[in-house]
């Protein structure tokens, strides 16, 4: 780990799981932070191995390690399944039908002190094994160390694994991963494109690798955020040379995702070849279903959507969404992705969440705990500030005060409604700004109050950080307001 605070809080909490139940014996693995290809990881078993490795110059990732995961032909092996996040707003999820399965070129034995550096038996990167000495190359997509996510569907489904419902659960584990990862997203988002700007049509491909445990649970390792799309790999062609031959497997797989990706990003696409698109049954995702035959000849989408289709059931993981939202609203100048002390007071100001029992020392108070707790996790953060997972712990906290009788979860979604409707009453709508305006304009002449301090800005509540000011109307405007209450119902 990157200093030795972090190193005695990751010890703490593997002895933690240790002492929990004196039968477990578990076995971590320790990925190095923004490592790629399998480089520099390795499997502990004591945390003093941990410390050890403390004096590295990079942060870690330390994840408990599957001891009984589901083995073809006696090898651990997992899953690379690519999926494209179309967009953020609305939320759109595609999940490729077909994926990568890669192969360990060691059989399996549960992880000892004797063979935690066996890496060809633990680890499934493609990039170590690949230099393996029992590597298989194969033309066929169902045998060799790189298969086909469908043909090892196929064996299992004759051993009687129910794949309808294995797929069923990917599909949930990736819906669940995205919509967390959501929130912090659109964080990232707003700090490049300004509020009300309809900004470029991003996407992106991701690709989730998955292991299935021997009961058949699905478990996510790891997501990567730029997946290799090669349709290549190198083969050693004589001592030290190696060439780049073609891989029918990546090709097979690949080239559909990157192909129904541009479709479907296409701003050109025209809505009559939308029903191109809908979403397939799960049978089609499990690759048992034919190919069918498209009017335009090109082959048939290998890109499922699973979100919205399947929104009804995940809806309610949305929660933070809507926090994040809040976040956003008062983080005011672009680039920022922190809130500073006085944001955080407008939105407890704004939002009237202080009273005689939490004034606004103790919102000041509260500020600089969470605050400083967050900056201690995050040690390479150089923006000062409360992030995202901060006001969210905040958040939180507020809820709780206020709603002691609910669960977790009824606290938040109470807050928040409560948060919304103040902020919604502070933010008359068009026709109402534009009324109060010329009746404040009217109001002045009436007094004989000179022209110019018609348009004087008067003071009033204050805005949520990042919210323009209204406008004040003139007289002009005042007697242009009814023609343009009709345009807007004629453009309506």
């Amino acid at each position: 780990m990157r200093t030795s605070h972090q190193a005695r809080s990751t010890s703490s909490q593997i002895r933690t799981v240790k002492e929990s139940d004196e039968t477990l014996d578990p076995t971590f693995i320790v990925k190095p932070d923004g490592g790629s290809q399998g480089e520099g990881i390795y499997l502990i078993r004591d945390p003093a191995e941990l410390r050890a490795a403390g004096a590295q110059a990079r942060q870690a990732v330390v994840q408990e390690y599957i001891r009984k995961p589901l083995l073809v032909d006696k090898l651990k092996f997992d899953i690379r399944l690519y999926v494209l996040l179309k967009s953020l707003e609305p939320l759109e999820i595609y999940i490729a039908k077909e994926g990568l399965t890669r192969f360990c070129t060691e059989p399996y034995q549960e992880p000892s002190q004797k063979n935690l550096g066996h890496v060809f038996m633990h680890l499934t990167n493609y990039s170590l094994n690949v230099h393996s000495g029992n590597f298989v190359h194969s033309e066929s997509q169902s045998t060799g160390s790189k298969r086909t996510l469908s043909s090892v569907l196929r064996r299992l489904a004759a051993k009687g694994v129910d794949v309808k419902r294995l797929w069923s659960d990917i599909i949930a584990l990736v819906i669940k991963t995205v919509v967390a990862v959501a929130p912090q997203l659109k964080v990232y988002y707003q700090a490049d494109i300004p509020p009300g700007k309809p900004g470029p049509s991003c996407f992106q491909i991701l690709g989730f690798d998955i292991l299935l445990m021997k009961n058949l649970k699905p478990v996510l390792l790891e997501v990567n955020s730029n997946p290799s799309m090669r349709i290549e790999h190198e083969q050693e062609v004589a001592p030290r040379v190696f060439e780049c031959v073609p891989s029918p497997v990546d090709e097979e797989v690949k080239v559909g995702v990157i192909r129904d990706t541009l479709r479907l990003v296409d701003p050109g696409l025209k809505k009559a070849s939308s029903s191109q698109w809908k979403s397939v049954g799960v049978e089609e995702a499990a690759g048992d279903a034919h190919v069918r035959t498209r009017p335009d000849a090109m082959p048939s989408p290998c890109l499922k959507q699973v979100y919205p289709k399947y929104s009804r059931q995940f809806n309610y993981l949305r929660l933070v969404e809507r926090i994040a939202a809040l976040f956003i609203r008062f983080l005011g100048v672009k680039g920022n992705m922190r809130l500073g002390p006085t944001a955080f007071r407008t939105f407890i100001r704004n939002c009237k969440l202080s009273s005689s029992n939490f004034t606004m020392a103790s919102v000041d108070i509260l500020y600089i705990d969470i605050v400083r707790r967050w900056s201690g996790a995050l040690p390479d953060s150089r923006e000062a500030g409360m992030g995202l997972q901060a006001f969210v712990e905040a958040f939180f906290y507020l809820a709780a005060r206020r709603f002691k009788s609910q669960t977790p979860r009824e606290q938040a979604a109470s807050l928040l409604d409560l948060c919304e409707a103040q902020l919604e009453s502070q933010t008359p709508g068009p026709e109402e700004r534009r009324s109060s305006s010329c009746s404040r304009a009217a109001s002045r002449g009436a007094t004989g109050a000179p022209k110019h301090q018609a348009h004087a800005r008067q003071p009033g509540p204050p805005s949520p950080a990042g919210a323009p000011l209204p406008r004040r109307a003139s007289s002009q405007d005042c007697r242009r307001a009814k023609p343009r209450s009709r345009e807007a119902h004629a453009e309506n």
